[in-house]
């Protein structure tokens, strides 16, 4: 699975060294693990051969010194790779975790034996060292993250896609961890199913902050038609999409709403949001708020429609994950007689990433209630082909807790004739997946992005947010 290079990131290491095993395979070792990360593009933080034996971590006071190097630079380690060259010392490994109390993810890696080398001179025995080291993790109450294969040596193709894995599982994380959210306005009366407890999600590090749709409103009637921030945004708008057919009067009401809510984004740091569409915005502002909405996705602000909190949780996950845009999407449509396709399908608000071409136009559902003058915004077009993962979140308000579930597919090329913004999606054992959903309760929202992340996704919620997550799988294992 494919892990699209995103930011920099910063990894602390430990390397584990014992005694009685060879001392060499740790000093090589702690060279070919710092070039590994490093030739992924990352940063290391780990002690110096100058500081401790080998660079290593075997006694007590190397543990010590390891975790105050890094408690000095607890802002940027994004999380901890423990490599074995040779069978390591589980209690020291153990103990600099625990002094550095870093709370980051810990992926445990080990270097395996090479059958002609298996003297008392090379031998490593890092195969049984890393249960031992695993042990001791867990009965300190550490969460860790394991390779692909048992064993594998640092510079391998499989060590460089478990670490661009791992930085995935780090990215949403720490983005979820410390996660401000936007709530524009007020659930709309006709979506009980959006509703979501902010209690539960403060419990869990996520903040929202809400603002009423009057006050957005009442901000852009106090902005003048050739303010610069509206000028600036109206031009935003035209490069973004065709719009064609569109009047003049739209694309500034558009222009003052982006303007106004990045404004107010900004003030509050708010990372992403979720706004009041339905039928609020069309009724009393005379635009539906689409477009603004795709072109935050599409710049990784990831905004959901219908205030869905939860919904854009997912999709702030998935981005995070790929360092690409995600979408909200109706599980809407089955699509003929395939018990694997499905039609998914917004108004739309879907960012321009997703489109293999899109226009503006107007919201053909909402133009039956409310007028089609007052509905331009919408992003129409089709879903380009491609692999596809999708999640969702939701506030378990019986038992206090975050549920969800994820899983990957791919968007088809198959004939579709509808408006809005849709794609057919193929997903292995569909049936099953929307029987779960509806067994369970979820929502009929989903995100979704085009990449293959719902490994990493599922890791960083199960084991590092623990969130009860189920993760669809084409085996169903």
């Amino acid at each position: 699975m494919a892990y699209p290079a995103t930011r920099k990131m910063t990894f602390g290491l430990i390397v584990g060294n014992r005694g009685f095993f060879p001392g060499h395979l740790a000093e090589s070792g702690r060279k070919e693990m710092i070039a590994a990360i490093e030739g992924a593009g990352h940063g290391v933080v780990a002690l110096d051969p100058a500081e401790s034996r080998y660079g290593a971590v075997e006694t007590r006071e190397e543990a010590r010194q390891c975790a105050a190097r890094f408690r000095e630079h607890r802002d940027a380690i994004d999380g901890v790779v423990v490599t074995l060259p040779n069978f390591g010392d589980e209690r020291a490994i153990a103990d600099t975790l625990r002094m550095a109390g870093l709370n980051v993810p810990v992926l445990v890696q080990a270097t395996p034996d090479t059958p002609s080398r298996m003297t008392i001179r090379d031998r490593r025995d890092s195969f049984c060292g890393k249960m031992s080291a695993c042990n001791n993790l867990t009965q300190y109450g550490i969460p860790y993250s394991l390779t692909t294969r048992h064993t594998e040596t640092p510079d391998s193709e499989l060590f460089r896609r478990d670490l661009d894995w791992f930085a995935a599982v780090c990215r949403v994380v720490r983005g979820l961890r410390r996660l401000r959210i936007g709530a524009i306005g007020a659930r709309p009366a006709a979506f009980n199913t959006v509703r979501y407890s902010e209690k539960i999600l403060e419990a869990n590090g996520i903040s929202i902050e809400p603002i009423d749709l009057s006050e957005i409103l009442g901000r852009i009637e106090r902005m003048k038609d050739a303010d610069d921030a509206a000028q600036q945004k109206l031009a935003e708008i035209r490069r973004y999409v065709p719009t064609g057919g569109v009047p003049d009067s739209a694309l500034l009401k558009m222009a003052k709403l982006g303007a106004v809510v990045d404004g107010w984004m900004r003030q509050t740091d708010v990372a992403i949001s979720a706004v009041q569409c339905w039928t609020s915005m069309e009724e009393y502002f005379g635009v539906v708020p689409c477009t603004v909405m795709s072109m935050m996705s599409n710049n990784l602000m990831s905004s959901a429609c219908e205030v869905d909190i939860c919904g854009v949780i997912g999709m702030h996950a998935l981005q995070l994950a790929s360092g690409t845009p995600s979408a909200l999407l109706d599980w809407n449509n089955n699509y003929g007689d395939d018990p694997d396709k499905a039609v998914c399908f917004h108004c739309s608000n879907l960012p321009k990433h997703f489109f293999a071409d899109v226009k503006m136009d107007f919201q053909e559902i909402i133009a039956g209630t409310v007028g089609k003058e007052n509905t331009f915004g919408t992003c129409v077009g089709r879903v380009k082909a491609g692999p596809m993962s999708f999640a969702r979140f939701s506030t378990n308000d019986r038992e206090g807790t975050i549920r969800g579930y994820v899983g990957e597919g791919a968007f088809t090329n198959d004939s579709l004739e509808t408006f809005g913004g849709a794609g057919v999606v193929e997903i292995p054992r569909l049936q099953s997946l929307l029987r779960y959903i509806c067994e369970q309760g979820f929502e009929h929202h989903v995100a979704a992005n085009l990449a293959s992340v719902s490994a990493a996704v599922d890791e960083a919620a199960t084991r590092y947010l623990g969130w009860g997550v189920y993760w669809h799988r084409e085996s169903g294992c």
